[in-house]
């Protein structure tokens, strides 16, 4: 009998409070008191969710404008930026005034690679666009027709913790990689370690410095139970990082330098907005490969969303006593739509973030940390300069802090006595960081689950979706060897 995770850790730097009598109409639509939350909460989440993911701003349109489609055509990066930022206020806003969960979404960091490498050489970047819109539509009537929430609700409650913990290690590696902590050792240094600390396994400059302080000041905030330890670090290190930058002179922080833009403000440029072809790409390609490419994009889609949801769901205290979000469809509807927008702005597919878990920790419980979120990059639009002045290092240490709140109250709650639950789960934990993909983690954490409770004779015991989404996954992990990629 695994003990309860509350008896174990502390608890997150703002636990939910008693539920309280509404304060004004904007309290009772979003239910702020009723989760436990207040409007200060919200405020502070929707600034570090934002902070924390900001940076899509930025990469999204390095990966997408460094591709070329099959005519050798780039996407224009200012264009890229206006639609990035665009996509992400409408459906964090959507999410937020609809589906009233602290949930942010934007473009999606993996899908937006296989829409570059996969899709657009093979045919023209409208065609590519298309084929996420059809993604995005299947998902809908995926919703629609219950078959997605039908997939979640058979996934075991041990499972489910698992992918919530599996998310909290994959944060914290994402963190530790965009703020230069951990680097990858490239393949032609010939060794079996693929990681490395820092540069060369040293940590050198202030960038990294700055990183490391900005955890312990992260970590010793929430030690001390501040209200708005994440915030307070992430505009903190912010600043520290603008004086560094001045007087030491450093060269590169990566994508974003922390220092005041000589013009603040940006005109944006909505030329890529409606720019696809949604069955264009088929005729390049054919059919059969062009279900394929359609089922590729919606696989990830649909799982890392999935994984996302259940992860911030749970660590914002929005699920029942099994596990299971109230209204939990509207929010997977609108991930739907959400990927089907990402094609129409050519921004490629938007889906949930899981930096929304940095805002979850400053106490975020409801939709409106959504509103703020989705508010800023509306600014972005305008105030793109800005938007993207925090660099890495002082957003990243909230991922790490994050990180360890997920994993710290969830690991109790999974039967490690019942190794068919518990390898399942290990399988999952250990598979997001250590292949970078939510999907993965998914994916081979089911069938392992199948697996094993087969062997043991339990078969019985697996709900049929399970059996069905395994061997979905089976098939797409199967299709290079079987020539189908």
């Amino acid at each position: 009998m695994s003990t309860p995770a509350s008896a174990q850790v502390p608890p997150s730097p703002e636990p939910p409070d008693a539920p309280r009598a509404p304060q004004g109409s904007l309290d009772r639509y979003f239910r702020i008191s009723e989760r436990g939350s207040t409007l200060p909460r919200e405020i502070r989440g929707g600034f570090a969710t934002f902070f924390a993911m900001a940076y899509i701003i930025v990469l999204n349109p390095i990966i997408l404008g460094n591709a070329k489609d099959v005519y050798g055509n780039h996407l224009d990066n200012g264009q890229l930026v206006t639609a990035t930022a665009l996509t992400a206020a409408f459906t964090t806003l959507l999410m937020g005034v609809i589906g009233n969960v602290p949930i942010a979404l934007a473009a999606g960091l993996g899908v937006n690679s296989v829409v570059a490498l996969q899709l657009a050489p093979r045919m023209s970047w409208p065609d590519a666009m298309g084929m996420v819109v059809l993604a995005g539509f299947i998902v809908m009537l995926l919703v629609a027709s219950g078959l997605r929430e039908r997939v979640m609700n058979a996934v075991p409650y041990g499972l489910r913790k698992a992918i919530s913990i599996g998310i909290g290690l994959f944060v914290m590696i994402v963190g530790l990689v965009d703020s230069g902590f951990i680097s990858r050792i490239p393949d032609a240094a010939g060794t079996t370690v693929p990681l490395q600390l820092g540069s060369g396994g040293q940590l050198h400059g202030w960038p990294v410095l700055i990183f490391v302080l900005g955890v312990l000041l992260t970590l010793a905030l929430i030690v001390r139970k501040t209200p708005g330890a994440i915030l307070i670090s992430i505009v903190v290190m912010t600043g520290v990082a603008m004086v560094v930058h001045v007087l030491a002179d450093i060269p590169s922080w990566g994508l974003t330098t922390p220092e005041w833009p000589g013009n603040p403000l940006s005109t944006p440029d909505f030329g890529l907005i409606g720019q696809l072809s949604l069955f264009g790409g088929f005729g390049k390609v054919g059919i059969l490969t062009g279900v394929l490419f359609v089922f590729s994009v919606l696989l990830s889609c649909f799982f890392d969303a999935m994984g996302t949801i259940m992860g911030v769901s749970d660590e914002a205290k929005l699920t029942d006593a099994q596990g299971q979000m109230p209204g939990i469809n509207k929010v997977l509807f609108i991930d739907g739509v959400a990927v089907a927008a990402g094609g129409a702005s050519s921004s490629s597919a938007t889906t949930c973030f899981v930096e929304s878990t940095a805002g979850v920790g400053e106490g975020a419980r409801t939709g409106f940390a959504n509103v703020v979120t989705g508010g800023l990059f509306t600014l972005a639009l305008f105030l793109t300069p800005l938007a993207t002045m925090v660099p890495a290092q002082a957003a990243t240490p909230a991922l790490v802090a994050v990180g360890f709140l997920i994993l710290a109250g969830s690991i109790g709650e999974i039967d490690w006595a019942d190794f068919t639950i518990a390898i399942p789960a290990f399988v999952t934990m250990v598979m997001m960081p250590f292949t970078y993909s939510i999907t993965n983690g998914i994916g081979m954490g089911f069938i392992a689950f199948c697996v094993l409770r087969l062997a043991a004779g339990r078969g019985r015991e697996v709900p049929p979706a399970m059996y069905a989404v395994s061997a979905v996954f089976a098939f797409y992990y199967l299709m290079p060897a079987l020539g189908l990629t």
